[in-house]
């Protein structure tokens, strides 16, 4: 069975790893703050927090923008459940804004037009979370334009993003955005086995989201409540708990992996991108929307690539449903996913009071979306094996 997705291990990674475990703290040691920095250095922004996952990122970063009871998050519907969660985790409202049918981003569009009315109501939202969807980030620029003097705190999920560029700085900058949240479960651009991070440009929020993801603890004497405790009677060991935090700590094990992975990234893009030109090419004739090409100033991360089925009529697709298809590959060898079932239309947030209708274009593209394998391993034969089966079954 050929995955969809494939983390890609190698001596030096495996080494790395082995150090941390003979020679170093296997938690709290060096390694987190050495790949902390690394994450700035690649991306740019000015400070990083790793922490155990990029589910765990997205509630800190909730959390560190002030989200609260009796606020409202927005997101897309387009994404795995994590991107609104972290509001609920808040105790907040949530509500979503369309795909774009060609991006399968936010709509950008439409953002704009329920911003109008949420304004017009006194009903805008504490936090906008967009998501950079298989790696191709939103047009975060004209995101910004949009919520410009509205008090609105931008998060990207860049969970897909690692790797990829957007007018010319790597997604993760933080360059239009308040923070950015990444993933590096064992399928997306780089692996810790499961971890995140937290990225900003804000002293402030870097502040926040640290307390958040460790407990609410400090020992920095900058930090502390002098009016709860004798500061002078303190020695090296002394620490405060200044708000309720999470344990939401990388290990350095994870963090040593992450180092070695991340000297590797650009590489594993580049990989992808060709992979993804493969595709592109050799599926042109089939029935089938593909992805789009990456631009000069938006360059994908290909962390998936994922094809819709073409509307059915006349000998289009055999007729065939997308259920039909999609056995038809795994049947062949060939391990296909879907991504993504729109937020909105789980049980969970249904009974939230979403329905059925309430995001059209999200809707129809998952109804036809079909996640095909890619991973920087992955072989031109292998490709080649999807293509002819996708063939044989389409045409």
């Amino acid at each position: 069975m050929i995955p969809y997705g494939k983390h890609d291990i190698s001596g030096d990674d495996i080494d790395a790893v082995v150090d941390v475990l003979e020679n170093h703290f296997l938690t709290q040691g060096s390694k987190v703050p050495e790949f902390e920095q690394a994450l700035c250095d690649y991306t740019s922004a000015q400070f990083c927090t790793a922490v155990n996952s990029a589910t765990s990122g997205l509630h800190v970063a909730c959390l560190a923008a002030g989200v609260t009871h009796g606020d409202i998050v927005w997101t897309t519907p387009n994404s795995f459940v994590a991107s609104a969660n972290c509001a609920l985790y808040c105790s907040a409202q949530i509500d979503f804004v369309d795909m774009d049918e060609h991006t399968r981003n936010i709509d950008i569009i439409k953002l704009g037009t329920k911003l109008a009315l949420a304004k017009q109501a006194g009903q805008l939202p504490k936090a906008l979370v967009v998501v950079h969807f298989a790696g191709f980030s939103c047009d975060m620029q004209a995101i910004a334009n949009l919520l410009s003097g509205l008090g609105i705190v931008l998060i990207e999920d860049a969970a897909h993003g690692l790797g990829g560029s957007y007018k010319g700085r790597k997604i993760g900058s933080c360059e239009y955005s308040d923070i950015t949240v990444l993933s590096f479960h064992p399928v997306k651009s780089i692996t810790t086995a499961e971890g995140g991070a937290v990225l900003t440009n804000n002293p402030e929020l870097a502040q926040e989201i640290v307390l958040f993801a460790k407990h609410g603890i400090t020992r920095d004497h900058g930090l502390f409540d002098a009016e709860t405790t004798k500061i002078s009677l303190a020695g090296d060991w002394y620490y405060q708990q200044l708000t309720l935090g999470y344990n939401y700590r990388l290990s350095d094990m994870q963090a040593a992996l992450g180092i070695s992975q991340l000297k590797k990234l650009d590489d594993f893009i580049l990989a992808r991108q060709q992979k993804a030109t493969f595709y592109i090419q050799a599926l042109a004739n089939l029935p089938l929307i593909l992805p789009q090409r990456t631009s000069i100033d938006n360059q994908s991360a290909w962390h998936i690539f994922v094809v819709e089925l073409k509307p059915q009529g006349g000998d289009t697709n055999r007729g065939q449903t997308r259920k039909a298809v999609y056995q038809q590959l795994v049947e062949k060898g060939i391990g296909v996913n879907v991504h993504y079932i729109p937020i909105h239309l789980h049980p969970f947030y249904q009974q939230l009071g979403f329905v059925y209708g309430d995001f059209p274009y999200a809707e129809r593209y998952y109804e036809r979306a079909i996640t095909l394998p890619l991973y920087p391993s992955l072989t031109e034969q292998q490709q080649q094996a999807v293509v002819d089966a996708l063939t044989e079954i389409l045409v």
